[in-house]
Parts: C-alpha cells; sequence; structure tokens
C-alpha cells in the first residue's frame, strides 16, 4: 500500500469483531513504536501489551468516564496497549525546560501513530485513547506511581462491515501557508 493510501485508511476504529489478533502482527505494530524518532533518540516510552481477557476487560472498564459516557467499544477490542511514559535523556529535559516544550508527549505521538499506522497495514483496526482513569489503569498493570500513561491504544480486526469514513479535514489551502503566515 502507498503511504498516502495508508493515510487514508487508517482511522479511529470503534467497532471490533471478537477474533483474536495473532501475536506476530501485534509485535509488527509494536517494532514500528519502537524504532520511531525521538528528541534525542530518548525514546522515552515502554508498551505494556495486555491481552489476558479478564486483564483487558477490567482495563477497558477504567475508560469509560462519568456514567459509563465514553469509550463503550473499548471491551471488544482483543488488545489494549498501555503506552508508559519514561524518563527521557537529561539532554531532552534540559531542552524541553528551556523551550518550554514536552518532548516526551510529542516523541509518544509519534510513536502511537507509528503503531497504528502499522496495525492499518495489518488490515487491524486501532483507536488511541486518552480518556482513561489512568490511576486505575496504572494499578492494575503495576506501573509505578513515578510513571506516566499518556495513552491507551486499542486493537483488533473490524467487522467487515465496517466502512472507512471519509476523512473531514479543513482544505489544503485552509491548512497550508507557504512562506508566511
Amino acid at each position: 500500500m502507498n503511504f498516502l493510501k495508508l493515510v487514508m485508511n487508517r482511522q479511529s476504529d470503534r467497532k471490533y469483531t471478537n477474533k483474536p489478533v495473532e501475536r506476530e502482527k501485534t509485535e509488527r505494530c509494536l517494532e514500528a513504536a519502537r524504532l520511531a524518532p525521538s528528541a534525542s533518540n530518548s525514546q522515552p516510552w515502554s508498551f505494556v501489551v495486555v491481552d489476558d481477557p479478564e486483564l483487558k476487560d477490567k482495563v477497558a472498564r477504567k475508560t469509560f468516564g462519568p456514567a459509563r459516557s465514553f469509550n463503550k467499544f473499548v471491551p471488544q477490542a482483543p488488545v489494549i496497549v498501555v503506552m508508559v511514559m519514561e524518563k527521557p535523556k537529561m539532554i531532552t529535559e534540559i531542552g524541553g525546560r528551556i523551550k518550554n516544550k514536552e518532548y516526551p508527549l510529542m516523541d509518544i505521538g509519534i510513536a502511537a501513530e507509528h503503531f497504528c499506522l502499522q496495525a492499518a497495514e495489518e488490515g487491524l483496526g486501532s483507536c488511541m485513547l486518552g480518556w482513561f482513569d489512568e490511576q486505575g489503569v496504572k494499578e492494575l498493570i503495576g506501573v509505578p506511581e513515578n510513571k506516566t500513561v499518556p495513552l491507551l491504544i486499542t486493537l483488533g480486526y473490524t467487522p467487515e462491515d465496517y466502512k472507512t469514513r471519509k476523512k473531514i479535514r479543513k482544505p489544503f489551502d485552509k491548512a497550508v501557508k507557504w512562506n508566511r503566515y
């Protein structure tokens, strides 16, 4: 698949079948994320793959929000990947303070998108989740208190009748400027 076609096909999928995801496919998604670039090559991430059905369901329940109003689809996903933010290199921390930028969060975003693009290449659906009970997730999977969990990613097969949605984006000429704002 060419890259732009892959980008057009990648979407936040919110419906999954109960078909298990082959470990090799999950590993290729993780490898794509692991190989992502990062500020000063800090690689400020680790990944916890939650595919034990009982534990996965407990983690899924930590994404529901008030009155189970968010992320109701998460229990359908056979895999949830928990992205843990690790301490970056000292040079990255210093640079981030000087420039008032959170480089590790940018790096996590790049790694997450690498993961999701590889998932699309593998014929899998994925969805990044920012709404979840971080403390609850950390307790369930044993993430140390001094670590942050900025993102979860669901992973699984989508139903055959589940369509790729048309991307609704700003027009090119509204999003892109040449040489001046």
